[in-house]
């Protein structure tokens, strides 16, 4: 049997992360998005400065997984979100993207409280966001040549 130790994992607003912190977020935001998925696209977008970060390292200290949680009214009015969902080449295919998931939704209700969460998921996710307990709502979209479509949980 492999053992796998889970990640560390820290959420910070934005105004405490140290300059270290927020370079490793925008080089492994910049290496999935940008780099894998060839997807230019503006990842300083005004949203992470009110957003809390949810940093997930492993025991080395390296960041491997990563989301940024958004209070009601900066994606969407009525909704509190998160994005930037994204893990680490390295640690992926070890059930990383739930770990982090169920740790982004702890994190959503202890900041947010318990409410309604609305995403904007890509197309390929909706089984895996479906089996956290979201749905479908409204019709599928490009957002920067990716399809996705808007999901709720609550």
């Amino acid at each position: 049997m492999i053992y796998r130790a889970n990640l560390h994992y820290h959420c910070l607003p934005f105004r405490e992360l140290s300059l270290a912190e927020l370079y490793s977020v925008m080089a492994l935001r910049q290496e999935v998005f940008v780099v894998e998925q060839n997807c230019p696209y503006l990842d300083a977008d005004g949203k992470d400065l009110p957003a809390h970060h949810l940093l997930g390292y492993d025991q080395r200290g390296t960041l491997a997984a990563y989301s940024r949680l958004l209070p009601m009214g900066i994606s969407y009015e009525e909704y509190p979100s998160f994005g930037r969902v994204v893990t680490a080449p390295a640690v992926r295919g070890q059930g990383r993207g739930r770990e982090l998931m169920e740790r982004t939704l702890e994190w959503m209700e202890r900041l947010y409280g318990r409410r309604a969460i609305k995403i904007s998921a890509q197309c390929y996710l909706i089984p895996f966001y479906r089996s956290l307990g979201f749905h479908t709502v409204g019709e599928e979209y490009l957002e920067d040549d990716i399809p996705h479509v808007g999901m709720v949980r609550g």
